[in-house]
């Protein structure tokens, strides 16, 4: 009895399929478990990085955007650079780097070396999201893709709920600098993971600038890169602030806010595997749902998630619906692209990382100007419009 099936691709090389690239595929979601925990590693640490380099706290929020807008850029230039490349020699080259960088963050003596440090961060994140987000397709049979890339989706999901949290207690016991070497190590351990796990990968064909530009023709693919900015710009628009909203809005003291934030990431890890599962059968379908549960979530927050009960429902709701933007949204543009695996994800990695950035900035100023309770309206009204898009626009199947 067969235990491995493998498929000739056009450029020849044999792909496992079946179980034989679950191990791999778990190497890949330790991967992108690791790159977002890496982008998000200073959020918890910002006090203690500031103090130490001699910035302010807004200073040392930079650490945070340069990351993503390097990654923002970084992805589709990567995806342009590496040619030909092995795709297993290029991941854990990308991964040594991702390690070296937070062992400079960690070395940092000023503030430039930090800053150094995660733009090394921003390359490789955005180089190893864009690389394996289309890889589920080689590795696993046809009919457990949906499944491997809810997988690989699910280390993003998880370093929210896990790495963040693990990485901010390690500051506290260790200080900051120690938090940035067990991130170091844990990057270099998923290089090693990766170059023993991974099968050769070679390239099915080098991304050129003018094929991702001829992506941008395809009106599926500017859809899906449409609903991709609206849904992650308008959740962390009002995402970015929910301490403020959690604490002026549901009335919540700061010692239950931490509690709140391990549901909603929980519902969120459950919200990928549910969202991968659906999109694997109709990504439209289930983005409709996603986008017109994630506005209602957000917009009821005002209106019924006055105290923890309230909290903790729309929280749990919020983090289910946002936990299959990822993986439903890439799941879109596999299906429209299979031709261009990889320029499209780098597309809409890109699209991603500076929906994180803008979105942000544009949270800051609303909750500036008008207060935390019209940052959930903003962040709403997009994902209306996300829902409109998909429904509007041309996807998989038309």
């Amino acid at each position: 009895m067969t235990t491995i099936e493998e498929t000739a691709g056009r450029d020849g090389a044999l792909r496992p399929g079946g179980g034989a690239g679950w191990p791999a595929v778990g190497a890949l979601a330790a991967a992108t478990f690791t790159v977002v925990t890496s982008e998000m590693l200073p959020v918890g640490l910002l006090t203690p990085i500031g103090g130490a380099l001699g910035v302010t706290d807004g200073t040392a929020g930079l650490t945070i955007t340069v990351t993503g807008v390097v990654a923002a850029l970084g992805a589709p230039a990567l995806t342009l650079a590496v040619g030909r490349a092995d795709r297993r020699t290029v991941l854990c080259g990308l991964m040594g780097m991702i390690a070296a960088a937070n062992l400079l963050a960690a070395w940092s003596p000023g503030f430039g070396v930090m800053l150094a440090a995660r733009v090394l961060v921003g390359l490789g994140m955005g180089g190893v999201w864009a690389l394996a987000a289309g890889l589920a397709v080689r590795l696993v049979a046809a009919r457990s893709v949906a499944a491997a890339t809810s997988l690989i989706f699910s280390g993003v999901a998880a370093a929210s709920v896990l790495g963040v949290p693990a990485g901010t207690l390690t500051g506290q016991v260790g200080g900051w600098r120690a938090a940035f070497v067990v991130v170091g190590g844990a990057a270099a351990l998923v290089a090693v993971a990766l170059a023993v796990l991974l099968p050769p990968l070679p390239a099915e064909g080098a991304v050129r600038l003018g094929g991702v530009l001829r992506l941008f023709r395809d009106a599926r693919v500017r859809t899906g890169l449409v609903v991709v900015a609206l849904l992650v710009g308008g959740h962390f628009a009002a995402y970015t602030y929910v301490r403020p909203v959690l604490e002026e809005v549901s009335g919540v003291g700061p010692g239950v806010i931490s509690t709140l934030l391990l549901v909603y990431g929980g519902a969120g890890v459950a919200g990928n595997f549910l969202g991968g599962a659906g999109a694997g059968r109709s990504p439209r379908g289930t983005l409709v749902v996603i986008s017109a549960v994630l506005a209602g979530a957000v917009l009821l927050v005002p209106v019924l998630g006055v105290g923890v009960p309230g909290a903790v429902a729309l929280l749990a709701v919020w983090g289910l619906a946002y936990g299959g933007v990822s993986v439903s949204t890439q799941t879109w543009l596999m299906a429209v692209a299979p031709e261009a695996r990889e320029a499209a994800s780098a597309l809409f990695v890109a699209v991603f990382n500076a929906a994180i950035a803008l979105g942000a900035f544009g949270g800051g100023r609303v909750v500036d100007g008008w207060g935390v309770t019209a940052v959930l309206w903003v962040g709403g009204a997009l994902a209306v419009g996300a829902a409109v898009a998909v429904g509007a626009g041309r996807g998989p199947g038309g």
